[in-house]
């Protein structure tokens, strides 16, 4: 069976073609054949104006059209698309969907960011790790961050924050929105035994790959405040040379380290792993559990 994912974020879209296929014992394996990554920076217009732009909704659906002929070209199976963060805030979302709809055949649906809590959980990492401790999933994109916090085998909070790489950069999260994230962590975390931080998104998959560490192995939290301040201490087009980041990741690195840092400080964190998945690839697993059920 091939299944596709369709992502729609405020930095960028996603579409994750995989094939599943079921073993002798009934088990699952999920085998990526394409991700396909197209920065539409949708942000930068709905938390400006309030609205998808004509020149992004122009993007939107070009990159629609070429998702869709690629999932024919892949023989795809079953989709699923969704959008967050910039969508959700977005007054013309409904007329831009339609729109898509109309002229590509994909049914997008704007999820809620608690839905996007328990997408990016449903990759179930945590339940092949060490049972001893607790696990932290930490999403963090353009438009809000998804905590998610996992314990003796067990789903025990979720929830969205609207502190993102680009409302940052636009200087849109007030003290407030830290304040409510600082406390739903000291009071979700107080008590509980050693946490690790699950991070998931592509600012810190880049970190990982830059760190050259060995998939599995964790970060340190001293790890991630030395990127802060390497990438911090230098401009735009030196992170872009130095460091080959493209544009669109070169500016959101920084606000993005800076809210894992502060998520990890408060939560008394010091090691985070990076399985290098994202809401593409729960999307996935909640499309295959759909259909296999």
């Amino acid at each position: 069976m091939r299944l596709a994912a369709i992502d729609i974020g405020t930095n960028a879209s996603r579409l994750l073609i995989s094939e599943v296929t079921v073993n002798g014992n009934g088990i699952a394996g999920f085998n990526k054949l394409n991700l396909i990554r197209v920065p539409l920076r949708l942000g930068f217009d709905v938390f400006e104006t309030g609205e998808i732009s004509k020149e992004k909704k122009h993007m939107i659906l070009q990159t629609m059209k070429a998702y869709a002929h690629l999932m024919n070209a892949y023989g795809v199976d079953k989709s699923i698309a969704v959008a967050t963060s910039a969508m959700r805030d977005a007054r013309n979302r409904d007329e831009v969907v339609r729109k898509i709809f109309l002229e590509t055949g994909i049914n997008i649906k704007v999820i809620s960011g608690d839905f996007e809590a328990s997408l990016i959980y449903e990759s179930h990492v945590a339940e092949n790790l060490n049972a001893n401790n607790n696990y932290l999933y930490v999403d963090v994109g353009g438009g809000s961050t998804e905590l998610t916090f996992f314990s003796n085998n067990a789903l025990v909070y979720k929830h969205s924050f609207n502190i993102g790489t680009i409302r940052l950069l636009k200087n849109m999260v007030t003290d407030a929105d830290w304040q409510e994230m600082k406390e739903a962590l000291r009071e979700n975390l107080r008590g509980q035994k050693s946490t690790i931080t699950i991070g998931t998104g592509g600012n810190i998959n880049k970190i990982f790959s830059l760190s050259k560490k060995k998939d599995g192995k964790p970060l340190h939290i001293d790890v991630l405040k030395d990127y802060y301040k390497e990438f911090s201490s230098c401009t735009l087009e030196d992170r872009i040379r130095l460091y080959n980041l493209r544009p669109d990741r070169a500016d959101v690195i920084v606000p993005a380290l800076m809210i894992y840092l502060q998520i990890m400080k408060w939560g008394n964190m010091e090691e985070m792993l990076v399985p290098k998945i994202g809401l593409a690839d729960g999307l996935i697993q909640h499309l295959y559990a759909e259909a296999s059920a």
